[in-house]
């Protein structure tokens, strides 16, 4: 498979898991730590709205956990898989997870100092790459002959 489809690939798969270890916490916090009231219809926009105004911080703690995870885990599935250019292949997960935290910063009300996740998206990408890239470094791939010498 010539590079850069695996490159592309390792994105698209980067960034489906990511997205699903995002949904996997997000559900969590929204079913066993906060659930909302069995009134609430989460698909209502405006009770959606009043359901988060209620939220405790710690409620927006485990949302940004789920983005920073999204952001790792993604960045580092696509580091990992992809042909080449570790360090670009997460840090193009993390691009992205910042534009999802973006619009959802825009799109759903939440405390000023939740912006603090936004810089850590790239980080996080930028620390899966990195980790990535010293795997690579160290010679992890190369498979080593592992039968006794012959006497």
């Amino acid at each position: 498979m010539p590079a850069s489809i695996r490159n592309i690939l390792a994105v698209f798969i980067g960034l489906v898991v990511g997205f699903t270890v995002n949904m996997v916490v997000i559900e969590f916090n929204t079913s066993m730590l906060f659930p909302p009231p069995e009134s609430v219809d989460l698909r209502d926009p405006a009770q959606f709205e009043q359901y988060v105004k209620t939220l405790p911080a710690l409620a927006f703690v485990v949302v940004m956990l789920a983005h920073l995870g999204q952001a790792f885990v993604g960045g580092w599935v696509a580091a990992r898989l992809g042909a080449s250019w570790a360090m670009t292949l997460a840090m193009v997960v993390g691009t992205i997870t910042l534009a999802g935290c973006i619009i959802m910063m825009i799109e759903v009300p939440s405390p000023t100092w939740f912006a603090v996740e936004l810089p850590l998206c790239l980080v996080v990408a930028w620390i899966a790459g990195h980790l990535e890239r010293r795997r690579r470094a160290s010679g992890a791939d190369a498979v080593e002959d592992a039968r006794p010498a012959s006497a």
